[in-house]
C-alpha cells in the first residue's frame, strides 16, 4: 500500500473565473485537505501557475492529476516530491514596537533567523521571513512568547530542480 507523502502540485492554466472552485472540489470530494495554495503569473505570457501542497498517496495523486487535467482551462498539471523542487514560503509578523527596543532577545531572534524588519513606527514593527515551513514555524514559536499582534503566511512557491520544458510543451500543443 502506498504511503501518504507531501506533494507539491503545479498547475498551468488559463486565467478563468470559477476554475479554482472546480479544482478545490476535486480535492474536497476525496476529503483531501489543501495545506497551501498559491496563484501567480507563470514564465509563459497569459498562463497562470498554481502551486498546491497536499498530503496523500501517490496513487491518489495520479488520479487527482488526471481529474485536474480534464478541466478545459488546465493546460498541464504536474506533481513533485519535496526533493524534486526548490521551495519557499513567506510570512509577516506584526509586533509591538517597544519590544524591539526593550527586549534584546528579539533583535537576536531576528538576526539568527535571517529575518528582516520591513517597517517600524511608534506602535509596531513588521518582520518578514522567507524560508521553509519549519523555519517559519520556529520563528513563530520564538516570537509568540513576546506577543504577536498579527501574523500572515503565504502559500508555497516552488520551482523544479529539473527543467520543466513547459514552454516547449505549450508550443507543441499550439500546433
Amino acid at each position: 500500500m502506498d504511503k501518504v507523502k507531501q506533494y507539491t502540485v503545479t498547475i498551468y492554466t488559463e486565467n478563468n473565473v470559477g476554475l479554482l472552485n472546480r479544482i478545490s472540489a476535486i480535492f474536497q470530494r476525496r476529503h483531501i485537505n489543501i495545506e497551501s495554495i498559491n496563484s501567480s503569473i507563470s514564465e509563459i505570457e497569459n498562463v497562470s501557475k498554481w502551486t498546491i501542497v497536499v498530503k496523500l498517496t501517490e496513487d491518489q495523486m495520479k488520479k487527482i492529476i488526471g481529474q485536474i487535467e480534464k478541466q478545459v482551462e488546465v493546460i498541464k498539471a504536474f506533481y513533485h516530491t519535496e526533493d524534486e523542487i526548490v521551495y519557499q514560503e513567506s510570512c509577516l509578523f506584526k509586533i509591538k514596537s517597544d519590544l524591539l527596543f526593550d527586549e534584546r532577545q528579539i533583535q537576536n531572534i531576528i538576526k539568527e533567523s535571517n529575518s528582516r524588519i520591513v517597517t517600524v513606527n511608534k506602535a509596531f514593527f513588521v518582520i518578514e521571513k522567507s524560508g521553509k515551513k519549519e523555519e517559519i514555524d520556529l520563528l513563530y514559536r520564538e516570537l509568540s512568547v513576546f506577543g504577536i499582534m498579527q501574523f500572515t503566511r503565504s502559500g508555497r512557491i516552488a520551482v523544479t530542480k529539473d527543467e520543466m520544458k513547459i514552454s516547449t510543451l505549450l508550443k507543441a500543443l499550439q500546433h
